[in-house]
């Protein structure tokens, strides 16, 4: 009987540590994506030279590097849950 219970628990602990690692992965990914908007959005400012543009990089890329902060301290989070 407690061994039964103790197989439980562990599954329990097992598989919400596997979706907190789905969650880390799929957090990563969003942080590679993300840094590729970036690059594409500096590309982009440096490219032009209309004034309307540029501001609309400039919004553009603010607000990509605040998801980007947004994504790396919940990637650093979990790291600190899952270790």
């Amino acid at each position: 009987m407690v061994e039964a219970a103790h197989k439980k628990i562990f599954f329990f602990r097992h598989r919400g540590e596997s979706v907190r690692e789905g969650e880390l992965q799929a957090l990563k990914e969003g942080l590679d994506r993300t840094r590729v908007l970036i690059n594409q959005a500096y590309a982009g400012f440096n490219g032009t030279d209309d004034p309307d543009l540029i501001e609309s990089y400039v919004f553009e890329i603010n607000a990509l590097q605040a998801r980007y902060a947004y994504l790396l301290r919940r990637v650093k989070g979990l790291e600190g849950q899952v270790n």
